[in-house]
């Protein structure tokens, strides 16, 4: 499955379903290309089209596989850096009434006292370093809820890191050690990457120390299908890459970094199988350089739902190619809506560079500034049209996603982490099933807890179905969302079905 949070920080469970899996057409073999350059012709030209012989007469020279990227990894494994994060959490009260003198006059001292002492978890990734003057570039699940950070360089030096910046979306943050004169790696191109390219993965896989793995560059543009709204534009490679190279540095033989190692596909154990994936250096390059100039980043947003053109869309559609993508609903006010977009339309091109699929534009709109035009090609009943869009401004509470964030988004008002410490879905006839609830029993199930939020201070556990909100029904995320915003400061009252027993539990939402 992919797995991103174990893979580089111990900080948090995987939350989310499975990920999809992937079917691969053909085993890719590994080939180490030495040289780009084969020797000349045996005669050369001379002026006025005469022909005259070469200077010296040799049959080809034949290239030389290379046998050792040692002097590479020489230049480039300095500024590879171990990142060590540590968060305090406490357990969820199992009694939450324990200390309630009304109910202490039932139980007296027989109600068990529990340890609330903060545990303390550790999570182990890596991180580059991009400037010399101490900027490190790692994946924010690295860093994410952590409360003290550090940084261990390969000269054995351990130092206090703060977090500059930090890009949920992209899975990229800034951090910044006080330090100078220190070892560089430079960003390389990560669009003039192709797949066969020779890449090297260097981290700190499973804490053992600084590792370093070869392969070629498997694919590019790939997403992996975690569903979090997250913009995906992966290389895929099959150097082996495993549980701590998060944020760790895919190279190439130049010694130039053109990916941040970020996510896999594990074995059932969480090891590697050949196929791990890394974020462009160039989307990490324009998302590291808004954290720096701003502390957040701005993303254009059209405002449509689009999926990819297959051959029977082509079909009834009567498309000579297969190509671009469908509009399947416009956002009303959108800039989409603005300009003429229309659902069936179909996308062929944006500001003239042909879009290949749903991902693709996606990725390229969000790289573009809001308030930004833009030119759209789209055909639409047969007929190729010119259409200028102005870019709106993505924020993650307007994407589409009916699901409520287990991350700590604003999706559902807030009635996530942000508020509740909770991310809950509907209880779906299935889900019904599974939690055995009776004929007519209604409400959310809690998907997932913060551990330090308010909902598990109150006892609250996944599985637990939230029948009302301050004495009113609820139903869906909007209206647990909507009476967390009544409530403003004062606690709310739940009544939750926790494992068939009906009880009020009071939970205080966090500012």
């Amino acid at each position: 499955m992919f797995d991103r949070n174990s893979f580089g920080s111990s900080l948090r469970a995987l939350t989310g379903g499975a990920a999809r899996r992937l079917a691969l057409a053909a085993a890719v073999s590994l080939a180490l290309i030495g040289c780009s350059h084969v020797a000349g012709t045996a005669q050369q030209f001379a002026p006025g089209g005469a022909t005259a012989p070469a200077a010296t007469a040799s049959a080809p020279a034949s290239v030389a596989p290379v046998t050792s990227y040692a002097d590479v990894v020489a230049r480039v494994a300095p500024a590879v850096v171990t990142v060590r994060s540590e968060l305090r959490t406490r357990a969820p009260q199992q009694m939450p009434f324990a200390d309630d003198p009304f109910f202490r006059q039932f139980f007296g001292d027989r109600a068990p006292r529990e340890d609330q002492t903060p545990r303390r978890e550790e999570g182990v990734g890596s991180g580059v370093i991009v400037s010399a003057d101490g900027l490190v570039l790692t994946n924010y699940h690295v860093i994410d809820g952590a409360q003290q950070i550090k940084v261990e360089l390969t000269d054995k030096r351990v130092l206090e890191a703060r977090v500059i910046g930090a890009d949920k979306p992209s899975d990229l943050a800034v951090l910044k050690i006080d330090a100078t004169g220190l070892p560089v790696l430079p960003l390389g191109d990560s669009d003039r990457v192709r797949v066969g390219d020779v890449v090297l993965a260097i981290g700190n896989p499973l804490d053992i120390g600084q590792t370093v793995t070869s392969g070629i560059v498997s694919a590019k543009g790939r997403t992996t299908g975690l569903g979090d709204g997250s913009f995906a534009d992966f290389i895929q490679t099959d150097a082996p890459i495993n549980r701590g190279n998060s944020g760790g540095a895919l190279v190439n033989t130049n010694g130039e970094l053109v990916g941040i190692n970020s996510q896999i596909v594990g074995s059932e154990t969480g090891g590697s199988i050949g196929i791990g994936f890394a974020i462009p250096s160039n989307m990490a390059k324009g998302v590291m350089d808004q954290l720096l100039k701003s502390g957040t980043v701005r993303r254009g947003q059209l405002g449509v739902i689009v999926q990819p053109v297959t051959s029977d869309i082509a079909q009834s559609l009567d498309l000579k190619e297969v190509r671009g993508v469908i509009v399947s609903s416009v956002q009303p006010g959108s800039a989409a809506d603005s300009a003429g977009l229309k659902q069936g339309d179909v996308i062929t091109a944006l500001n003239g560079t042909a879009v290949n699929d749903n991902n693709d534009l996606r990725n390229r709109i969000a790289s573009t500034q809001p308030g930004t035009d833009v030119a759209l090609t789209v055909l639409r009943d047969g007929r190729e049209q010119q259409l200028r869009a102005r870019l709106g401004e993505y924020k993650p509470q307007t994407a589409a996603n009916d699901r409520a964030d287990a991350e700590g988004g604003d999706t559902n008002g807030g009635a996530s982490r942000g508020k509740l410490g909770v991310a809950v879905e509907p209880v779906t006839p299935d889900v019904a099933r599974q939690l055995q609830l009776k004929p007519g029993e209604q409400g959310v199930v809690v998907a997932q807890v913060d551990p330090a939020g308010p909902a598990a201070d109150a006892g609250l556990s996944q599985g637990d179905v939230i029948e009302q909100a301050n004495r009113q029904p609820v139903r869906t995320q909007s209206d647990l969302a909507s009476a967390v915003q009544r409530a403003g400061t004062r606690p709310v009252l739940l009544l939750v079905n926790h494992r068939g027993t009906t009880v009020f539990v009071t939970v205080r939402p966090r500012a």
